[in-house]
């Protein structure tokens, strides 16, 4: 250990051989060092825990510079204390010699005697030696003597307590006696004023007089004097102090215990904001001492105060606080010629340039979109009583034309391509310049060669070609063919029973065959095979198809009746 080496500098190989044994140690294969009780030492203990400061270091390993020294404990309990007047045995009955020359005990000299100064001290008179005090040594230890309410007796505060008390009592008997005094006294002298008012036959002839207004006007007089709730009143000085708060009230700072909230200031004891930001100021219990501050009248207050400052900047003799009516009065006067040189100002700007008419607002109602207006709708929604109200309008915006375009984008729709576009010009594009007419005419051409071109696939068309009339007549005859409502399968459609019935057959034949591919298929089949002139699926087949179809949905498609 490091404990273990000299108070000398180690030479290089002597530093090598402590190395080397302290890493013995640690190892396990040498045994530890032993303090002065033979108890051993962690080898594994921090060097600057192990060594011993300078002023400790005995030049052996050691750990007793780390352990706490031992003293008698008895000592320095907090209660030992000297035992206030107790005296040691009788009084002696002779002065003796080396005693205190005033009151002759042996304990103390003359210089420190603590009763008072005799005419002639006990060392002549020899009489009413005082008992000898017992000195006592109380040992006390560190914090007995830095206890600044050690030997305190608490007895002593009450008698001062009951002294005050009593001083408190006697005082506030003798305010009683005074009121009661001059109670008395106003009272003699009402009772004297109506009896003589009754002799002359004047007052009403009422033998109780406890219960006139003369002395219940007395009794709201002197209740003046009497001490008022929460406050600590003298009558005579008018003297009040009152109490910083009532302690019932919860403190500002137990609100909200977050700490990211309103700071608090000790000192003022002045939260000025908000502690619950979700609370609206009006149903929050304490809304912040800044919303004190701005709501009722103190505005308006402190536009009087400011308005008393500048006052008093500018030379008048004015103090919101010496004279407030002054300062109100001013004010108000202040405000009124304010209000009067502004409407001058304002007529005379309009005389000069003129644009009166553009200072007149409309109603509020119309600005704000609000209005008092009763209405009164049915359980349908329909109005009953007042003006019914306009339809809300959504967020986005509504009849906006762009590009010269007459109708919105998605008034029109294209039955033949299935797109969207614009009713003024038939346009499928978004955000395209309007053509008008010109692009109707297009969009009509170029729809009808999409129908012609998809009805040469399906059948020839006659030689001669048709005039222009015929042709567009023709291509919207083929548009209903193709899109009819007979050919899609709905709307009413007339079947041929003999027909439908071979279709059926046939269905049935193609069922037992193992064939179930769907209409798509088979339409693909004739038209390769040439079963038919016709590539187009008949109504009867189609009607044939959906009566043999299987329903793989259908809950009931499984059921066998076993009971049967």
């Amino acid at each position: 250990m490091a404990s273990a080496s000299a108070t000398g500098k180690l030479s290089r190989e002597e530093f090598r051989r402590q190395k080397d044994l302290d890493a013995a140690r640690k190892a396990g294969t040498a045994p530890a060092a032993l303090d002065e009780e033979g108890k051993a030492i962690n080898p594994h203990i921090p060097q600057y825990i192990a060594q011993a400061p300078w002023y400790l270091d005995t030049g052996a390993p050691s750990l007793s510079h780390q352990r706490m020294p031992e003293y008698d404990r008895s000592a320095d309990k907090l209660d030992n204390w000297y035992d206030r007047g107790v005296k040691a045995g009788p009084a002696a009955k002779k002065y003796r010699k080396g005693a205190c020359e005033n009151c002759g005990a042996m304990t103390h000299k003359r210089a420190d005697c603590l009763e008072r100064p005799r005419r002639r001290g006990a060392r002549y008179t020899n009489k009413d030696i005082a008992q000898d005090e017992v000195i006592q040594d109380v040992a006390s230890g560190y914090d007995a003597k830095r206890d600044r309410w050690n030997g305190y007796d608490p007895a002593e505060h009450k008698r001062v307590y009951e002294e005050y008390a009593a001083v408190e009592a006697a005082r506030q008997k003798l305010r009683e006696e005074e009121i009661d005094k001059q109670t008395t006294t106003d009272l003699a002298a009402v009772r004297k004023i109506a009896h003589t008012g009754k002799e002359k036959g004047e007052g009403p002839h009422d033998d109780d007089f406890g219960s006139s207004d003369e002395e219940d006007e007395d009794a709201d007089k002197y209740a003046e004097a009497a001490d008022a709730v929460g406050q600590k009143l003298d009558t005579k000085t008018r003297i009040t102090v009152r109490n910083l708060r009532i302690r019932e009230d919860t403190a500002k700072y137990l609100i909200n215990l977050d700490p990211s909230s309103a700071y608090y200031d000790p000192k003022t004891r002045s939260m000025r904001d908000n502690p619950l930001k979700n609370v609206p100021p009006e149903e929050a219990r304490f809304a912040g001492d800044n919303f004190m501050r701005f709501s009722g009248e103190a505005p308006e207050v402190q536009k009087l105060q400011l308005f008393a400052w500048n006052a008093a900047a500018r030379g008048n003799d004015v103090h919101m606080n010496a004279n407030p009516t002054q300062g109100q009065l001013l004010h108000q006067s202040f405000q009124h010629k304010k209000e009067q040189l502004k409407d001058i100002t304002k007529s005379s700007i309009l005389a000069t340039y003129g644009g009166e008419e553009y200072l007149q607002k409309a109603p509020k109602e119309l600005l704000q979109g609000q209005t008092e207006e009763y209405v009164e709708f049915s359980r349908t929604g329909q109005v009953i009583k007042g003006k019914e109200r306009t339809a809300v309008r959504s967020k986005y915006p509504e009849d906006v034309h762009v590009n010269n375009h007459m109708a919105v984008w998605g008034s029109w729709y294209d039955p033949a391509s299935g797109e969207w576009g614009y009713a003024c010009c038939h346009s499928t594009t978004h955000l395209s310049y309007c053509t008008g007419e010109a692009g109707i005419e297009a969009a009509q051409a170029s729809s009808a060669q999409r129908l012609l071109a998809s009805s040469l696939s399906s059948s020839t068309i006659s030689e001669q070609p048709p005039a222009p009339n015929d042709a567009a007549e023709e291509r919207k005859k083929k548009a209903e063919e193709l899109y009819s409502k007979k050919r899609l399968g709905e709307g009413e459609v007339a079947l041929n029973n003999e027909r439908l019935a071979q279709a059926i057959q046939e269905e049935k034949k193609r069922k037992a065959r193992g064939e179930d591919a769907d209409t798509d298929e088979r339409f693909g089949k004739r038209q390769k095979g040439g079963q038919s002139g016709s590539s187009e699926v008949t109504q009867e087949e189609l009607e044939a198809y959906r009566m043999n179809r299987r329903m793989t949905e259908d809950p009931m498609a499984n059921y066998v009746d076993t009971d049967a």
